[in-house]
């Protein structure tokens, strides 16, 4: 029988690192090949994974069907819907392109402050860039800043124009009013963090209803119409208003955000003599109180 000779524990000593070294050379490379894997099939990872995210996110209410490329960049059709089961929708014509990346905000002269008053970001981002051929003259940017609870969400200065009939797709009341005419979106700079019970914001943006029209209403154009976002430090401090530019239809009203939901309230009422032509749009938009409909949201 062959005889074992034990090593000496100095030998022993010597060597255990030697072996803890292996080990730990050969779990590194384990760990390296794992992340760069994840980091690949990241990076590779099918635009059909962002609508499928974007579709569970908002109820199925807007959806990205025919998808190409990557998560990072991509393009798809767009629609918007009353969501599940609904049979509304409504596409945006031309579709979306869209590119994200990661990126740190705050570090060098691409990522000056949004606008008048309201400070530079900073910290880990996603920088979306979004370009819908029909509507974006530039294309549009929203930094997106994930964190515990919250979402953070920026835009510069913007300016762009939708077609109205797209909110036809989201259902009621959008289907009844059969709205006609385009909006036109601007900001100088709008800042939100958006909780499971609040939104706060900084900034402002105004949404300029040009045209509008109505199967409801044989007036073509009933008017145009503002609605004017203006955020505060704090969350009660937003406002949104409503008013009239021009035309038959007279529109006001006023609204703030309470417990994360928002809170509207204003009335519709016709210009002298058109009360005929618009007594069935003023029946759908709100309760009657003698010439007037009141609105109320929330």
């Amino acid at each position: 029988m062959a005889r074992v000779t034990p090593r000496p524990f100095a030998h022993r000593m010597l060597s255990a690192p030697a072996e803890a070294g292996h080990v730990g050379l050969t779990l590194g490379m384990a760990l390296a090949f794992g992340l760069g894997a994840t980091v690949a099939v990241a990076g590779f990872a099918p635009a059909r994974w962002l609508a499928d995210a974007v579709a569970q996110a908002t109820s199925q209410k807007l959806q990205l069907p025919n998808a190409q490329g990557t998560v990072w960049k991509g393009r798809a059709d767009v629609l918007l819907t009353g969501g599940a089961g609904s049979q509304d929708q409504a596409a945006l014509p031309g579709g979306l392109e869209w590119s994200l990346q990661p990126t740190w905000l705050g570090l060098d002269a691409k990522h000056p402050p949004l606008g008048d008053g309201l400070p530079a970001l900073r910290g880990p981002a996603l920088a979306l860039t979004l370009r819908a051929p029909c509507c974006t003259p530039e294309p549009l940017s929203v930094w997106l800043q994930p964190s515990w609870g919250t979402l953070g969400v920026s835009v510069p200065t913007h300016s762009s124009q939708w077609p109205a009939a797209l909110l036809i797709g989201l259902g009621t009341p959008w289907n009844t009013l059969q709205l006609q005419g385009t909006l036109a979106f601007h900001t100088t700079g709008l800042s939100l963090t958006v909780g499971p019970q609040t939104v706060r914001s900084q900034g402002n943006a105004t949404l300029d209803v040009n045209n509008a029209a109505s199967r409801l209403s044989t007036l073509r154009p009933m008017g145009s119409y503002r609605l004017q976002w203006n955020g505060g430090r704090n969350a009660d401090d937003a406002r949104l208003t409503l008013s009239t530019r021009e035309g038959a239809l007279q529109l006001q009203g006023q609204g703030h955000w309470v417990a994360g939901r928002l809170r509207f309230e204003g009335d519709a009422q016709a210009s002298p003599g058109r009360e005929e032509a618009l007594a069935n749009l003023l029946n759908i938009l709100g309760r009657r109180q003698g010439a007037r409909a009141l609105i109320k949201i929330g």
